[in-house]
């Protein structure tokens, strides 16, 4: 299959990517030239400004994402035998954070509509044994808190809401941050704002906060902090088994950098999203993601859900073509079931038979804030050229 020439671009678009300027070059390097590189007092800063920006009471900045919800899954008190029930439609770390700490993942369909994990289904998987809910805010809005802390309450479960794609989303006037017990943050190059990596937990309650910040940092306390340490000041003690999830001072000022500039990037987000709703809406070759009432998603991801009922080639096929024409699509995400690792702890495909559709029908569009509108005029235009050029004729 074969586009006019007079479409082809030069340069290939990806489906993400970082927006870096000089203040936050400047910010990095006042830190290579300051007496801190590492667990500094930009740290303290980073954590006091995002929890503030997310209506939190304490935040922990650690080293990635992955180690947010790691960090998020020992403060709740995950341990072997337990079962977290988890959406399959996110990356591995949502799931793979429970296997850290020896529990089990139980994954539960999604809503057909929002793609975000269904509440009913999650009711549904709970036993005994349920420790904890992970709702992953799937795209940038946020899953239904309300029915699912409904939910965790009657039942006495912890709800740790993985936000490594909501963040600056609101849901029913409050700002994802302020709702779950626990709520994890990425700063991978991909979300709204960047550290480079990085991660950070947020929680409205002190003891979570403080087995947080002792997690991050080797298990250890130090000082006068810990206990029968009769004062010495060189002490420090192990209380526990935590690990270095540590994030650096160079982190924590790039992305007090960024965060500045957080509104911005956010209202770009919703600028594209808005433009692409448009279009595609009036494509009837395509489901545009839905928006529950009272959700104000933040727009990590733009996916499109293919017709394949009503289109002659198929998803791979359309896939290809707008990778050959530069436009950086993917695919967000695989199952975390499908993956062999899940395979082999004997997880089976047919878990969520939802969730295992928009699989097979999803193509994520680029999206992000420094995308001018030649390049959101070339997103439009091509899908929309080639899903046309694949329309099956009755």
């Amino acid at each position: 299959m074969e586009l006019t020439k007079n479409r082809a671009r030069s340069s290939f678009l990806p489906y993400a990517q970082q927006d870096i300027d000089e203040q936050d070059i400047k910010a990095v390097v006042d830190v290579l030239k300051s007496d801190w590189l590492t667990t500094g007092p930009k740290i303290e800063q980073f954590e006091r400004e995002m929890a503030d920006y997310c209506q939190a009471r304490y935040a922990v900045a650690v080293a990635t994402g992955t180690a947010a919800l790691h960090t998020a899954c020992y403060a709740a008190g995950i341990k072997p035998g337990d079962e977290v029930i988890t959406s399959p439609m996110t990356f591995a770390a949502s799931a793979n954070c429970i296997l850290y700490q020896g529990g089990k993942p139980v994954f539960a369909d999604i809503d057909p509509t929002t793609y975000n994990i269904d509440p009913e289904q999650i009711e549904r998987k709970i036993t005994a044994r349920t420790k904890a809910i992970i709702p992953v805010d799937y795209t940038g809005q946020p899953a239904e808190l309300d029915r699912i802390k409904e939910i965790a309450q009657r039942h006495q479960l912890l709800v740790i809401e993985d936000a490594a794609h909501s963040l600056g989303a609101e849901f029913k006037g409050q700002k994802v941050g302020s709702m779950a017990e626990l709520t994890t943050l990425s700063f991978h190059p991909a979300k709204h704002i960047t550290c480079g990596e990085g991660g950070m937990v947020l929680t409205d309650n002190n003891q979570l906060y403080n087995k947080m910040k002792q997690f991050r940092t080797h298990g250890i306390i130090k000082g006068s902090a810990s206990e029968n340490c009769n004062q010495e000041p060189w002490l420090y003690h192990q209380q526990v088994l935590g690990y270095n999830y540590r994030m650096t001072d160079l982190q924590a000022a790039l992305g007090l950098s960024q965060l500045k500039k957080i509104d911005s990037f956010i209202s770009r987000r919703r600028e594209i999203a808005a433009r692409y709703n448009d279009t595609f809406s009036e494509l009837d070759l395509v489901e545009i993601p839905a928006q529950l009432s009272g959700s104000n998603s933040s727009w990590h991801l733009y996916i499109i859900k293919l017709k394949l009922e009503k289109l002659k080639a198929g998803r791979k096929e359309i896939f290809n073509t707008l990778r050959q024409e530069n436009l950086g699509v993917n695919v967000h995400f695989i199952p975390v079931y499908y993956h062999p690792y899940y395979q082999k702890l004997g997880y089976k495909k047919g878990l969520c038979p939802v969730a295992e559709d928009l699989y097979e029908r999803l193509i994520t569009l680029p999206l992000f804030p420094k995308m001018i509108e030649h390049d959101v005029d070339y997103v439009v235009d091509i899908v929309t050229a080639v899903l046309r050029e694949n329309i099956l004729v009755r």
